[in-house]
């Protein structure tokens, strides 16, 4: 079931997740800090329509549910109709419009974060296999509720973003 505006709580394997800080390691390891629960629909589109600098824009195909240093944003990026939120994808989108497509789903996205990359690196060139540093305590959550799903970080942000091409085009369709 796909979060609505009242249910802003994590599905219990992205709280699990999330249940231990991300190691920053002097800006070698995961520039991240995952939010309690999901931005509001007012806080999301308050964002969303400050970083696309369009007034007409509205947040509600995100659910964001953390940031960067630099105040980029990862969500699920709502584009499969009827599909629940764990089947939604993965996205970065960065403090200076960058985007990225990061994982096909919420099970990739656990494997993303146990190969030990962060939504913003997993978008940047880290994705693409460089850099990888597998963290044990997330590869545990990942083997937890998406068994069998394991492959490395690259293979999976390079299915998420051959199946999702269009996630630039469609932010910069919306940009002012």
């Amino acid at each position: 079931m796909i979060t609505t505006a009242d249910d802003r709580g994590f599905p219990a394997a992205l709280a699990a997740a999330f249940a231990h800080p991300f190691d920053y390691a002097d800006g070698d390891g995961v520039d991240f800090e995952p939010f309690d629960a999901f931005l509001s629909a007012e806080e999301t589109t308050d964002w969303f329509r400050a970083w696309t600098g369009n007034a007409e824009a509205s947040g509600d195909v995100f659910r964001v549910f953390g940031c960067d240093g630099t105040g980029g944003y990862a969500a699920f990026w709502l584009v499969r109709p009827g599909r629940d939120l764990a089947e939604q994808p993965v996205v970065f989108l960065g403090s200076e419009g960058e985007t990225g497509v990061v994982a096909r789903d919420l099970a990739d996205f656990l494997w993303v974060l146990a190969d030990g990359l962060g939504p913003r690196e997993a978008a940047e060139a880290r994705g693409t296999g460089a850099g990888s540093r597998p963290d044990a305590r997330r590869t545990a959550v990942a083997e937890r509720f998406a068994p069998g799903r394991g492959q490395p970080a690259a293979v999976l942000v390079a299915r998420a973003r051959a199946e999702f091409p269009g996630l630039d085009d469609w932010v910069m369709g919306l940009c002012r």
